[in-house]
């Protein structure tokens, strides 16, 4: 989804790095307690050295709403992460995204129209009041809202186990969107298999799925994935198994299943660091996440050969929007009193993601 983003002045655009670092410098010093920079782990480097915590998208939002001082909530991460720290945070406190443009093509890939349609269309095939809508973090905040509203929970990769387990208990099928292989390798984990699930294609009539395939799947998958994730394959494993005998491979779980089913751990990207941390020195070890969070890895364990599993992996090209100049003009601004790309959920929005946020919290 496309957003707005004004022209950045001549002054940011012209600037060095060196020039934009001293700006940011200076004026995060002038705002103080007033201003909290959240940096997420997909983040470049030059970004992350400003952050005042680093972490995923739950992790962060979560630091927001812990935020007592600070007026202003300065996210760098991408727009669905944003509006989470909005319905999170406080009314008198503005999450300030740098550059609007940095979205996730994931979350875009279920908008609420079509979820809505797909909802009314399984409607006329199944009992609808047994379906529980779950909603991955990396979506908007009107998907997160439409979940809270119809009994649903928000869920992250560290949680989709247990977030799957109380909607089983609470109903008998389940709509997960907008990832896929989240999805089918959580159905999987809890000892599912291809049998008891359908992916749900919004573009065509009945997701490209008969009734009785519908009717008789636990899983409905949302035909949506992470262009970063669905990179790593399992020839990518077997190379480097290959080239490294003994070497250990780690994936997230938005990877296909093929690809988590050959790797020895998959987990978040805090599942991923804490895994890094505890192998051994002098281990090889060969990740299939962003890139720019397997480089700091590589950095902060020397002692550790850490590569991309994926050696032409390019980065996550929504989060690289987040960059020196666009930080370096909203804080700058600030120190003016113009406060610019402002997240703002509107009131009912907000309650009911809430609730799916809060239903989450709840479960783990």
């Amino acid at each position: 989804m496309f957003r707005f983003q004004k022209q950045l002045p001549k002054k940011y655009l012209d600037a060095s790095d060196n020039d934009l670092i001293k700006a940011i410098e200076s004026a995060k010093s002038k705002l103080a307690n007033t201003v909290f920079i959240l940096g997420h782990h997909y983040q470049r480097d030059d970004i992350m050295r400003f952050a005042d915590a680093a972490g995923d998208s739950l992790g962060l939002s979560r630091k927001a709403s812990e935020q007592k001082q600070a007026k202003y909530i300065v996210f760098c991460g991408v727009y669905f992460m944003a509006e989470a720290a909005d319905i999170l945070t406080r009314e008198d406190q503005s999450v300030i995204l740098p550059d609007l443009n940095a979205g996730c093509s994931m979350a875009d890939m279920a908008d609420l129209d079509s979820v809505e349609q797909a909802y009314d269309e399984l409607g006329e095939i199944i009992d609808i009041e047994s379906l529980i809508p779950i909603t991955y973090m990396n979506s908007s905040a009107a998907l997160k809202a439409f979940v809270g509203a119809h009994g649903g929970s928000v869920c992250t990769s560290s949680n989709a186990k247990a977030v799957v387990t109380w909607a089983l208990s609470k109903g008998k099928q389940i709509l997960f969107f907008p990832d896929q292989h989240l999805g089918r390798n959580t159905a999987f984990q809890l000892g599912f298999n291809e049998s008891d699930i359908v992916v749900w294609d919004p573009n065509k009539p009945l997701g490209s799925n008969h009734e009785i395939d519908i009717e008789r799947a636990t899983f409905i998958l949302w035909k949506g994935h992470c262009s970063v994730h669905q990179r790593f394959t399992p020839e990518h494993i077997q190379s480097f198994r290959a080239n490294h005998p003994g070497g250990v491979v780690i994936v997230h779980p938005e990877c296909s299943h093929e690809t988590v089913e050959l790797a020895d751990f998959v987990g978040s990207t805090d599942f991923i660091i804490k895994t890094v941390s505890g192998l051994n020195d002098d281990t090889d070890i060969a990740i299939g996440t962003e890139i720019h969070l397997v480089n700091r890895l590589s950095t902060s364990n020397p002692n550790k050969r850490i590569i991309s599993l994926d050696p032409l992996v390019c980065p996550c090209s929504t989060m690289f929007r987040i960059d020196l100049k666009h930080l370096a003009w909203i804080l700058e601004e600030l120190c003016l009193g113009n406060v610019h790309n402002v997240i703002s959920i509107d009131q009912e929005t907000s309650e009911n993601a809430a609730k799916a946020l809060s239903r989450m919290l709840e479960i783990v």
